[in-house]
């Protein structure tokens, strides 16, 4: 019965029937609307609060509509694919998917503080060529920059958990490996590509620079078919 109800104001939600901020009426007031119990309508909250379309107020009992925070429902992912052992190789051939249309798209639709943020990630990238932890993270942000100047909240969206799970295995590659100037070459192009707007010189960079990581994971003598584990972020 709680699904039906929490359905049901789903709908209304989504509809904008009820509107973000709008204020939900008491649970009493929605279990005698409904005819139902007042657990069963605490249920069906709680359900919502899950997804991200209700919140309260920090020691407050009063429930209000929200938006849901896409980079935070995102990232629930991480642990549900940790779980089901997915592998570093189907981690990479999502990221082959998804990395090229991300880098086409930024050359059609990027814009002025996506080119300053992207030319800032390639200054400190030079600046860190002996630190292979910085650079690791640098390109963590590089690909997270991209996702960002295609404009496109679905691309966003699926790469949150994508780096997430990434890192660790970009990490063993670096420390195992002198990849650092291949590295820096392949950004290097790939955001000239962006800036000039050669969509397909972007997604041809693209490509190669993600092949490189492939190359690199297997002449470090790594198991790409190992399960992912829980970045540090999730794991503290």
């Amino acid at each position: 019965m709680f699904r039906q109800l929490a359905l049901a104001l789903q709908q209304k939600i989504l509809s904008g029937e009820l509107s973000p901020g709008a204020r939900m009426p008491a649970e009493t007031a929605l279990a005698s609307e409904n005819g139902i119990h007042r657990s069963t309508v605490r249920e069906a909250i709680r359900s919502l609060e899950q997804q991200g379309l209700l919140y309260r107020e920090e020691g407050k009992r009063k429930l209000f509509v929200s938006r849901p925070d896409t980079e935070e429902l995102s990232r629930r992912l991480i642990t549900p694919l940790v779980m089901n052992g997915v592998t570093f190789e189907e981690i990479w051939e999502a990221i082959r998917a998804l990395d090229p249309v991300a880098a086409e798209a930024a050359a059609n639709r990027r814009n002025a503080d996506n080119l300053a943020a992207l030319e800032d990630n390639i200054v400190r990238t030079r600046a860190a060529m002996e630190d292979p932890d910085a650079l690791v993270k640098l390109d963590i942000e590089f690909h997270e920059l991209v996702a960002l100047a295609a404009n496109n909240r679905v691309i966003q969206s699926l790469r949150l958990p994508i780096s997430d799970l990434f890192y660790p295995s970009f990490q063993t590659v670096m420390t195992s490996l002198n990849a650092s100037e291949r590295l820096l070459t392949a950004h290097e192009k790939i955001l000239h590509a962006i800036k000039w707007g050669d969509a397909e010189e972007a997604k041809a960079w693209m490509i190669k620079h993600l092949n490189d990581f492939r190359k690199g994971y297997e002449l470090a003598s790594l198991d790409i078919t190992r399960p992912a584990e829980f970045p540090e972020t999730q794991a503290s």
